[in-house]
């Protein structure tokens, strides 16, 4: 259930940045930029500009998210709350991901096969379908910020300082 909060136009402005970066790393990172790199053969040497331009963006939101709890509103803080949340379920898939290709590739020595490959692209389909769903949470978390609108497990989990809600 979501809660509604009377907020300034400072604060719905600032509840917007944790979001846009995430779905900048989402959008433009994980899908534009390695589909790509992919693609385009000339371009490969550059794959590793993605788990660079993720690790980086990642590593903000969870600096933004400490910095929050002492610098902006408890509202503002929660929106980047909700965003370190999210991004750790990225992480957690990203890290099943690289654990399944590991143990594929030890498990073929170092000399991947077709098979091999087949594996690795089914360990691939849930770290996509669980972009594509992030994606849809983060861009109704856009709109909720600029509508002042939080998540009640916010409020159960940093209830300091929190105003009343609206509705």
């Amino acid at each position: 259930m979501n809660l509604q909060f009377k907020i300034s136009e400072t604060e719905a402005r600032q509840a917007k940045i944790p979001h846009d970066i995430f779905l900048v790393n989402l959008i433009f990172n994980h899908i534009l930029v390695f589909a790509t790199i992919l693609t385009a053969s000339s371009l490969t040497q550059y794959i590793v500009v993605v788990p660079i331009f993720s690790i980086l963006s990642t590593l903000f939101i969870f600096w933004g998210a400490h910095r929050a709890k002492n610098r902006y509103s408890w509202y503002v803080n929660g929106h980047w709350q909700v965003c370190v949340s999210r991004s750790k379920k990225f992480i957690f898939m990203i890290a099943v991901m690289l654990t399944v290709f590991l143990v594929v590739w030890l498990v073929s020595d170092g000399h991947l096969r077709p098979r091999h490959w087949a594996l690795g692209g089914a360990a691939i389909l849930p770290v996509m379908v669980t972009v594509l769903i992030l994606i849809m949470l983060e861009s109704e978390s856009l709109h909720q910020a600029k509508s002042g609108i939080l998540p009640e497990w916010i409020l159960e989990k940093y209830p300091h300082g929190a105003p009343q809600s609206v509705i």
